[in-house]
């Protein structure tokens, strides 16, 4: 009897190499390992990509298109910006592996393909968060500040979910945890009527 491997997608790989990433590092995204992990050879890795460096660029442009643009786009379709921010804090508050790989890549910053797009990612991230703030009705400075106090408040947030999770006040008020409506509440408080 012939054993028939599995065929794998390049999506397949790069959302291995995700997870891998998450769980070890930039170390961890290994051809080898991930093909072990997939239950594959080699040879399936070199059908989609020509080597690693090119594996880990698409691994961040799909880390970057679902935890980054798929989001925006999402929250998008709500009107009010005090209902989409407060959707945005749902929606990155609560998700362990994604904070693990937001661990993983933001730990592997001094790689200069990985700091690219990490950069670009964090001013999409913030320009954004402090859109919504302008869009409420504060000023253009308050709306900086404020955004990136929310933004530096979840980031402070991922990595303490990913490493210390037993730390974190998760009880649930209204969907949110109470961390999470505690900052929302701070930034809008004095919010323009």
């Amino acid at each position: 009897m012939v054993m028939v491997q599995p065929q794998l997608s390049a999506v397949d790989w790069t959302r291995a190499a995700l997870e891998a990433w998450g769980e070890g590092g930039l170390s961890a995204v290994a051809v080898q390992p991930l093909a072990a992990r997939l239950g594959v050879t080699k040879g399936s890795f070199y059908w989609h990509f020509a080597n690693r460096d090119a594996l880990i660029s698409a691994a961040l442009e799909l880390w970057e298109q679902t935890t980054t643009e798929n989001t925006i786009a999402l929250l998008e379709a709500e009107p009010d910006p005090v209902v989409r921010l407060r959707l945005l804090f749902a929606r990155v508050s609560y998700s362990a592996a994604q904070y693990q790989v937001e661990i993983g890549v933001r730990g592997a910053s001094g790689n200069e393909v990985v700091a690219a797009v990490l950069r670009r990612v964090e001013e999409r991230r913030l320009s954004y968060t402090i859109g919504l703030f302008e869009q409420i009705g504060f000023s253009p400075s308050e709306s900086a500040r404020r955004g990136m106090l929310g933004y530096t408040a979840y980031v402070g947030h991922s990595e303490m979910a990913a490493r210390l999770p037993e730390l974190l006040p998760m009880e649930r008020a209204g969907g949110l945890s109470s961390y999470v409506e505690t900052v929302l509440g701070l930034l809008l408080s004095d919010r323009p009527r």
